[in-house]
């Protein structure tokens, strides 16, 4: 389980830059042959979404041997994925699930890096097709909740699933739903036998039969053989915050994610960004406080450990720009 001290802005590194200019959103990534790894995502070329460009999906593999080293590209994923999960395991990182401009998936892969090439290997497909959800491990088993079946769905899932592990012939289990809304980019986290499940955003149509978005900052926990119980709220919405969430001393944190106060900003290319808060939940007190503020503004990106550091690799740093910077949080004081 990884801990570390309370992070500020000066805890934060920059390790390279990702090998494309405007990076990308929604990527997996994890760790694998102790490389870092991403994968997929999305971003927009050549013009801005409200300029009429179009986001275009991918399914390059990079792979990061050393912090000070050079990205390489490793490989292809199946297809351009990307808005799924990503969970790191002792084999290599598992991607979960996904999609692209068309269409969802329920594909789930194990991708293994060695001698600077990597391999994937089919794991059971989810029970249907889903991206935009959240997910976490916890004694080896790999749960997700939440997402959507279809790109342009205007009601979010609340389903759990689980896979374990140490049984894949046995395959993916439905579990009781949360009783909350269904939603979208929440963020998840596992601590001492517990999940818990962070902000997000339902969804409904609207006038046009467009997905609109409802922002959200409930709270829950689940426990094997007990179910979810209900905890307190987040102090704010921070919806697509990085995920699997870190835990810090045994408090769990939100790094940021958007909290829809700024969704009609105008310029759009003038958007400041979204909050860099970092909130911290508490389960031992029910509890959030604020730990300062980050020094980058990314959402709709992993949180991934990797040589005991915290690494978030790129991101969307405000709505319709992507980010290539990649950066590590450190866990001891210097």
């Amino acid at each position: 389980m990884l801990t570390l001290p309370a992070l500020a802005e000066d805890d934060w590194t920059s390790l390279p830059h990702l090998p494309d200019p405007e990076g990308f959103a929604g990527s997996f990534a994890g760790v694998s042959g102790g490389a870092l790894i991403v994968a997929g995502g999305t971003n927009f070329p050549d013009k801005r979404p409200w300029e009429g460009g179009t986001k275009v999906w991918y399914e390059r593999v990079y792979a990061l041997e050393q912090p000070k080293g050079t990205w390489k590209e490793a490989g292809h994923l199946p297809k351009s994925n990307g808005y799924g999960v990503s969970i790191t395991t002792p084999e290599g990182l598992i991607c979960i699930g996904g999609g692209d401009a068309t269409h969802n998936f329920q594909e789930v892969f194990r991708v293994a890096y060695r001698a600077g090439q990597v391999t994937l290997t089919e794991l059971p497909a989810l029970p249907q097709r889903c991206a935009f959800m959240a997910g976490a491990e916890m004694d080896s088993v790999i749960y997700v909740c939440g997402g959507i079946e279809t790109p342009t769905a205007t009601e979010a899932m609340n389903t759990l699933w689980a896979l374990d592990l140490q049984h894949l012939d046995k395959g993916w289990k439905t579990l009781a739903p949360c009783p909350g809304p269904g939603r979208i980019l929440a963020t998840m986290a596992a601590l001492e036998g517990s999940l818990y499940l962070f902000s997000g955003a339902a969804l409904k149509a609207d006038a046009e039969g467009k997905p609109t978005r409802e922002w959200l900052k409930d709270a829950w926990t689940w426990q094997p053989n007990q179910g979810w119980k209900k905890i307190s709220d987040l102090p704010r919405v921070a919806v697509a915050a990085p995920s699997p969430a870190p835990i810090v001393n045994g408090n769990i944190l939100v790094l940021g994610g958007d909290d829809g106060a700024l969704v009609n900003f105008e310029p759009k290319d003038k958007h400041p960004g979204f909050p860099r808060e970092i909130l911290a939940y508490h389960p031992g007190s029910d509890s959030w406080v604020g730990l300062g503020d980050l020094p980058f503004s990314l959402v709709t990106t992993p949180a991934v450990e990797w040589q005991g550091q915290i690494v978030i690799p790129g991101g969307e740093a405000r709505p319709g720009k992507r980010s290539p910077a990649v950066w590590m949080g450190r866990i001891t004081p210097p």
